[in-house]
């Protein structure tokens, strides 16, 4: 069973029919329905899943072709290093700024929250002012979705092999709270900071590589970020008082100096 308002779905897994030239679908008891032909839908039809998200219905078509292995054009190997102040750094140098999608709606979303806890619980208001915070919150991880698509696209398409940090986000966006015996220390600051990594989507990034250079004939390789920020990537050198600031890699060893997060970026 399902509870009502969450995860509205449902799947046909046989009767379905599709006319892309008319922009129309035939589902079983339902008859043939208009939709919006957002890409051309190749191979053979298997199944659709019918779902509902912010008063919106999308159908996903599932399909079935045959593909030769693709082979890359391209033949170059890089490493991203991932941040917060700069989202994605390559070892070539280019730098991606972040999106922050949150951030920049933050103020409006504190907004509509404020609004919506003054509403008696489940009223008809209420229930409009929880459509405002939903319909804000999907436009913020559209934001989001669609920098990290535009991104990984770029990438994907011009690099043959990408390593990248194998993060564990997890840990990384823990609280600092601590326990009702033992305080956390800048809780504030901590918390801010989890917001900011959450806010990056790191993880998905990732994903959008993996399968779209599996569609290329690509190689994505997930590298253990230990010491990738510390390390030379001239000589190997590895100590803490390498990085002596935020954006300054100077070797003590070799005396290579560069921007750190480019040169953890040739490590990884």
């Amino acid at each position: 069973f399902k509870r009502k308002g969450q995860g509205d779905s449902f799947r046909y897994p046989q009767g379905c029919k599709l006319e892309q030239g008319n922009n129309r679908v035939y589902l079983p008891k339902l008859g043939w329905m208009r939709y919006r032909n957002s890409r051309a839908v190749l191979g053979e039809v298997k199944n659709i899943t019918i779902s509902q998200k912010n008063g919106k219905w999308f159908a996903s078509i599932q399909t079935e072709r045959e593909m030769e292995q693709a082979v890359h054009p391209s033949n170059t190997v890089i490493g991203i290093d991932l941040g917060v102040a700069k989202f994605a750094i390559l070892s070539t140098g280019e730098v991606f700024a972040p999106i922050n999608s949150l951030r920049t709606k933050q103020a409006r979303l504190a907004r509509y929250q404020r609004a919506m806890s003054r509403k008696t619980k489940f009223s008809k208001n209420w229930l409009k002012a929880k459509s405002k915070v939903a319909k804000l919150h999907s436009t913020i991880t559209n934001i989001r979705k669609d920098y990290l698509h535009k991104t990984s696209t770029a990438i994907s398409k011009n690099h043959a092999i990408i390593a990248i940090e194998a993060l564990k986000v997890g840990n990384m966006s823990k609280s600092a709270a601590g326990t009702a015996d033992k305080k956390g220390r800048n809780v504030k600051a901590k918390s801010g900071l989890n917001k900011t990594i959450l806010d990056q989507g790191w993880f998905e990034f990732r994903r959008q590589l993996e399968y779209k250079q599996a569609w290329l004939g690509g190689q994505v390789i997930a590298v253990p970020p230990q010491y990738t920020s510390q390390r030379c990537a001239c000589c190997g050198h590895t100590a803490k008082a390498n990085r002596t600031t935020q954006s300054k890699f100077a070797c003590l060893a070799c005396g290579h100096s560069e921007n750190a997060d480019i040169n953890a970026a040739r490590n990884i």
